[in-house]
């Protein structure tokens, strides 16, 4: 059984990103069935946010997307609740478009995803390019995906312990089909436009790993094959971590035991000399891995292999501070975080 959709709440997070504007500009004059409601979740708000008078903004709790996406369903007034992020823009046929994915959907469907596509630059993308390209082939993005309120109700609303916008968007997409209802997949398009980063943003976001380890605690091994989540190199992470800091530990004894335990010593240093090649074998596989597809230009080169010597222990310190944060974590229920 279909029907005509009468209205649709399109809810934004935002920490006040200069994408907003962009956005807001793209929606234009919203339609009288469509509500606009803007979630303020930055820490200061001393300064307004840029927003027309028509686009209702509500007050977060920078406490993350999770979290304020919760506010704004929670304050929604219609029975489809599109969430967008704060740095796509629709397509000029967006509004049409959702109606029309919206509009025979079954009543056993809870959700229809819109289609995200991600321009790049003409010649190789960077690695920070294909990471956001990435997006066009993700599921149940919030980029640009819309609920029943009666879906996020069954499911209890977005988990509040993911602080950031990684995982929290799949994991809420388990939940609401655990609860018996359908996800749909829908012709609307939003453009996510690949912004520029700083050479850090590969070390940065190794922070989700402590995100990862909640869905570890919470469904078990096989977690990323129930969220639809493509596997990543955690494990080779772990092995080039560990040989790393054998190598650390087998020179530190090495420097101590020379005078007092020369056979040690040489033992020692053997050790360091076989784990220091297995980080450097492992490290470089890891940049080669990162820098064939790209451009191969000597900054991002330069890139590349600086940030590969970082990521892996880095990634594996979030994931293990992650493992202890979550050891006693139980399902989401809506409850607060």
């Amino acid at each position: 059984m279909t029907g005509a959709v009468t209205g649709v709440s399109i809810v934004v997070p935002t920490l006040g990103r200069p994408s907003l504007r962009a956005l807001l500009a793209a929606l234009g004059d919203a339609p009288s069935t469509v509500e606009i409601m803007v979630v303020d979740d930055r820490p200061d708000r001393a300064v307004a946010l840029p927003v027309p008078p028509a686009v209702k903004v509500l007050t977060g709790r920078a406490a993350g997307p999770a979290a304020a996406r919760n506010i704004g369903w929670r304050a929604a007034r219609h029975e489809w609740v599109a969430f967008l992020d704060d740095d796509v823009l629709p397509s000029a046929t967006w509004y049409a478009d959702l109606l029309a994915d919206l509009g025979p959907a079954p009543r056993g469907v809870g959700g229809v995803q819109g289609r995200v596509r991600v321009p790049l630059p003409p010649g190789r993308p960077t690695d920070w390019e294909r990471v956001t390209a990435g997006l066009a082939d993700g599921a149940w993005l919030t980029a640009d995906m819309a609920y029943r309120r009666a879906a996020l109700d069954a499911a209890g609303g977005f988990d509040e312990r993911f602080p950031r916008a990684f995982r929290e968007d799949a994991e809420l997409a388990y939940r609401v089909r655990l609860a018996g209802w359908r996800l749909e997949r829908g012709r609307r398009t939003v453009t996510h436009p690949a912004r520029r980063e700083s050479m850090w943003v590969s070390v940065r976001t190794q922070r989700g790993n402590a995100d990862d380890a909640l869905l570890r605690r919470l469904y078990g091994p096989g977690w990323r094959t129930l969220l639809e989540v493509p596997r990543g190199r955690r494990r080779r992470h772990a092995l080039v971590a560990a040989a790393g800091a054998l190598t650390a530990v087998a020179l530190a004894g090495r420097s101590l035991t020379a005078r007092r335990a020369p056979v040690a010593a040489r033992r020692l240093g053997r050790t360091a000399a076989v784990a220091g090649a297995a980080w450097a074998l492992g490290t470089a596989e890891f940049a080669a891995a990162r820098i064939a597809p790209g451009p191969r230009s000597p900054g991002e080169v330069g890139r590349m292999v600086v940030t590969s010597v970082v990521i892996p222990p880095v990634a594996i310190a979030h994931w293990l501070r992650g493992r202890v944060r979550w050891r006693a974590a139980r399902p989401w229920t809506g409850g607060a975080a």
